[in-house]
């Protein structure tokens, strides 16, 4: 089911005056930024956006060709670092005041990269992880669904550890983690080789996957992928709430665009997230 939304209006952002410029590294898979850019415009039109002009400015590099992060990581593949950098920097001389990358996989690479480019990388695990401790502190324990890579890298994991949150993350190699990328990467009818449509089974075994978290304890998902993200939101069975990092990173871009200080990497996860990026189950 897709995330639900509070449908009080703030003052338009027409009277709002953009500060930032905010650098979209996608095509992590391909529908990864056009997942997120929707989310940006949708909270946007929230803010109060209802023409063209009340939406800020962004730039855009599709960066399709990047060697794939799980591969790498699992050691299957050539190492993505170098393109992820590229695009980073390319982004950066375009003008953009900080960087948002559409890829949960490729934070595990985001200490490299950050240390060698000159603007802010908006970091997801670290943003959603604030989130729940913010707006779920009832919450202790949460279900990650994701590539073996982001699993392997124990990205949430991390995060959530900083706020005493335990995770449920099925083990690299199991039967249930393999059915999960098998949803994303299946060259028949996983996400990835669907466009955007998503198949009868990719829902089927998302919902396989959010039952077995709930058996483990989890009292709430996180979509750990863009895929993961554009399935969940398909799905009319899920068991648990559900947290799509793409709704809570594009309402962060929003408030970093409005701002009129400087954009600081110490300062972007201590803001206030409004409640609305939360799926609930059926």
């Amino acid at each position: 089911m897709v995330s639900h939304f509070s449908r009080t209006f703030a003052p338009s952002v027409r009277t709002r005056t953009q500060h930032h410029l905010p650098g979209i590294l996608g095509g992590l898979g391909p529908l990864a930024h056009i997942e997120f850019e929707q989310r940006l415009l949708h909270h946007s039109a929230r803010l109060g956006a209802s023409c063209d002009q009340a939406h800020p400015n962004w730039l855009l590099f599709s960066a399709a060709s990047t060697p794939d992060r799980t591969k790498y990581l699992l050691g299957e593949g050539p190492d993505c670092t170098p393109e992820l950098l590229q695009s980073a920097k390319l982004l950066t001389s375009m003008g953009a005041s900080f960087l948002i990358v559409t890829c949960n996989t490729a934070h595990a690479f985001h200490q490299q990269v950050q240390s060698q480019i000159d603007i802010p990388w908006l970091h997801m695990m670290d943003a959603t992880a604030q989130y729940v401790a913010t707006h779920f502190p009832e919450v202790h324990a949460v279900g990650i669904l994701a590539t073996d890579g982001t699993v392997r890298s124990q990205l949430y994991t991390k995060s959530l550890a900083q706020h005493s949150i335990s995770t449920c993350v099925p083990t690299v190699g199991s039967a249930i983690q393999q059915r999960i990328m098998q949803s994303i990467y299946h060259p028949d009818w996983g996400v990835k080789s669907g466009g955007a449509w998503v198949s009868d089974i990719v829902l089927a075994e998302l919902t396989a996957a959010a039952h077995w978290l709930k058996a483990q304890g989890a009292e709430l998902i996180i979509a750990g992928c863009t895929e993961i993200s554009i399935g969940l939101a398909k799905t009319v069975d899920l068991p648990l709430n559900w947290i799509d990092p793409l709704d809570v990173i594009a309402e962060q871009t929003l408030k970093l665009v409005y701002q009129a200080a400087p954009v600081h990497i110490e300062r972007l996860y201590t803001k206030q997230l409004h409640k609305d990026c939360v799926g609930p189950p059926s």
